[in-house]
């Protein structure tokens, strides 16, 4: 019975770690392009898709479409994205460099990056009221028992803290990530 709502709780966790890793620190990081369509005859196309991207140095992304013709067509995808990066092309590639952080920005991120832990949070605490809801209107179905009803808010209660805790710690190593100089 409560496999649901850990699964629910699960997913929170996978969409805050997602939008972490979109969230650049000022090193390379090949999964900021993972949202970037490229047109590619006539279908946007995921950037991955249409030529190979490395990390060749720690604040360089190199990105060698499979078709020369696709060289524009990248470079009007990632300046028309919303990740503030200026693509260069040397005929063959499109290099990204990505300047250091100012300490300003950094803390700006952090602040951001506290935020959306937050926001998990609150997900996680609304799949823990609607298990106690689920688990009400069974009682009042006679589908339970009142000790069972008791028993599962307090196993919806433990999933609920050792969600939170694994929220804040995620929260606590991007953080830390982004302050690391």
């Amino acid at each position: 019975m409560l496999k649901q709502f850990e699964e629910k709780m699960e997913k929170t966790i996978d969409s805050l770690e997602n939008e972490f890793s979109n969230i650049r620190a000022g090193r390379a990081n090949p999964n900021i392009l993972n949202k970037i369509k490229v047109e590619y005859y006539g279908t946007p196309t995921p950037l991955q898709q249409v030529g190979n991207v490395s990390v060749p140095e720690a604040r360089t992304i190199l990105i060698t479409p499979w078709e020369a013709s696709l060289l524009k067509e990248i470079e009007k995808a990632i300046l028309c994205s919303d990740l503030g990066l200026t693509p260069n092309n040397d005929g063959k590639s499109v290099i990204l460099n990505f300047p250091e952080l100012t300490e300003e920005r950094r803390k700006e991120l952090v602040k951001d990056i506290k935020k959306k832990g937050e926001n998990a949070k609150v997900a996680v605490r609304n799949v823990r009221r609607d298990a106690n809801d689920y688990f009400k209107k069974q009682l009042k179905a006679s589908e339970i028992s009142e000790d069972e009803e008791k028993e599962y808010e307090d196993k919806v209660q433990n999933l609920t803290d050792k969600f939170v805790e694994r929220i804040d710690a995620t929260v606590e190593n991007k953080s830390k990530e982004i302050m690391t100089v």
